[in-house]
């Protein structure tokens, strides 16, 4: 559809739109692949329930199963404006940039070689995810689960566990945190 010709409002609306501004709206609708938001300001879009649109990623920095875990048709939001979506005529917002990034601050005071107090939150195939603080989980990869090899998570520890862990690894940019019990002198 060539959106300039046939809602040239809309496209005038986009197009005035600068990286970083703060948008405020409604959420209209959620879908599995994001949530549509109709604009305080604007115009309505022609096919799509709003014309801003938040990606499943840009919701949250929390982790969380369904985007109704975060927000809620007809709640208020704010969001920021990431691009013009030229394809789709859509205003891309974050609503996680509106929020400082947790994984960031909590990074901020530890250091590696420091010893945490966690909760084993989910068993994989390679490791186990352990919640230290709230909303930030780091991994703990099976060859540090113990000092002696075992095959599968489960061997030494359940999803509910207490564990001491010690972080081995803090990467920033990808925000990923590398613990280990092996070196917190846990068997």
């Amino acid at each position: 559809m060539d959106w300039q010709a046939e809602s040239p409002e809309l496209w005038a609306f986009l197009g005035s739109l600068h990286c970083g501004e703060t948008l405020s709206g409604t959420v209209a609708a959620i879908e599995r692949f994001g949530v549509f938001v109709a604009l305080d300001d604007g115009p309505a879009h022609p096919l799509f329930p709003g014309v801003g649109f938040v990606t499943i990623p840009e919701l949250s920095w929390r982790r969380f199963e369904a985007a109704s875990d975060v927000v809620q048709v007809g709640q208020r939001v704010s969001g920021e404006f990431l691009q013009f979506d030229t394809w789709n005529a859509e205003a891309r917002l974050s609503l996680r940039a509106m929020q400082p990034d947790p994984f960031q601050t909590f990074t901020e005071s530890i250091a590696v070689g420091q010893e945490l107090q966690g909760r084993v939150t989910k068993l994989v195939p390679f490791g186990v995810f352990v919640r230290v603080a709230d909303g930030i989980e780091g991994l703990v990869h099976l060859r540090d689960l113990t000092s002696t090899p075992v095959e599968a998570p489960e061997d030494v520890v359940q999803v509910g566990d207490d564990v001491t862990v010690v972080v081995t690894e803090v990467d920033r940019e990808t925000r990923r945190l590398s613990l280990s019990r092996r070196t917190a002198g846990r068997p």
